[in-house]
């Protein structure tokens, strides 16, 4: 059974600064402002849970893995061949993932993605 291949979801965008977050439809021609502070949204992916808004901690997470490059999805159009992909949530698997890209010399999207930072990557 398709996931998101029967019914059109809309995407998270999220303000870090503000610590909020918001479903709205994908409208790639035209920039998704935010309603408290009036600066661009950053779309945050289908499978996005935002943090509660007074942890502080949880959202600078959520503004390092978006920094990345990430979103937060894992799923393919339809849905049907792959789970959701791993992303940190807490600051210590940050730091861990953060360590390990500075060690090895490695771009922090490719080391935020991995279950186990330590382990090399089996693509």
């Amino acid at each position: 059974m398709c996931f998101y291949g029967e019914v059109y979801y809309k995407l998270h965008y999220v303000c870090v600064s503000c610590r909020v977050s918001f479903k709205r439809h994908t409208y790639p021609q035209r920039e998704q402002p935010c309603p408290n502070c009036a600066r661009p949204l950053v779309c945050a992916g289908h499978d996005f849970a935002p943090p509660r808004r007074r942890d502080a901690r949880g959202w600078s997470v959520v503004a390092a893995v978006l920094a990345a490059g990430l979103r937060y999805e894992g799923r393919s159009a339809c849905g049907c061949d792959r789970e959701p992909r791993f992303r940190p949530r807490t600051r210590s698997e940050l730091r861990a993932r953060q360590a390990v890209a500075a060690r090895d010399g490695l771009a922090h999207a490719e080391v935020f993605a991995r279950v186990d930072p330590w382990a090399p990557s089996g693509d």
